[in-house]
């Protein structure tokens, strides 16, 4: 048997939620392995890439990561940042029970509304590592899941980057399994 061609793609990734929820950190663990402990709001949106191999499916995958501000000054502007969306990691603090709720009055409504037909998105609840100050149980999580149709339940921890690689990854898969993503090999060359 021959080997499989390796094929390409290219993915618009947003991470939705609250501010101060860990999405800036989420993406600064995943791309350059670091973390800050000094809270600095994104404004507007940050947008940044990182290319990876998934060996599995013998593809590379150029993934555009959108971190997209929570703050409500960025409302009317937020709904183009959208456009093309193939998935997304929708974020809350465990810590905070107010960025849990914001999750289905707010963030899953824009994304459906504004993303992609059938984007693909996990739930993500992070900070994990505040142990003692935890206000969300994974039970919650698991629950409100479900709830909204996310494809997988994830908690991290951005500071120590427990489970952060695996939620990117999975997100990926997800995206690509479902078909919601053309590869570039595939195209037709005009």
């Amino acid at each position: 048997m021959g080997e499989e061609k390796k094929r390409e793609w290219a993915l618009k990734l947003a991470l939705l939620g609250d501010p101060a929820v860990g999405k800036t950190s989420l993406i600064d663990k995943y791309i350059t392995d670091s973390f800050s402990e000094n809270y600095q709001p994104t404004l507007g949106v940050n947008i940044v890439t990182k290319d990876i191999y998934i060996e599995e499916i013998n593809s590379d995958i150029r993934l555009l990561l959108w971190d997209i501000a929570g703050q409500a000054k960025y409302e009317l502007t937020r709904k183009m940042f959208f456009q093309g969306c193939s998935g997304a990691l929708f974020v809350y603090d465990k810590t905070r029970h107010s960025t849990y709720e914001s999750i289905t009055s707010k963030w899953l409504e824009d994304f459906v509304n504004f993303g992609k037909p059938n984007g693909v998105y996990l739930l993500i609840g992070n900070k994990l590592d505040l142990k003692d100050s935890i206000k969300v149980s994974s039970e919650q999580g698991e629950e409100l899941s479900k709830e909204i149709n996310a494809t997988e339940f994830i908690e991290t921890s951005a500071k120590y980057g427990e489970n952060v690689e695996m939620a990117f990854k999975k997100l990926v898969l997800h995206i690509l399994n479902k078909g919601g993503a053309q590869s570039f090999s595939d195209r037709k060359k005009i």
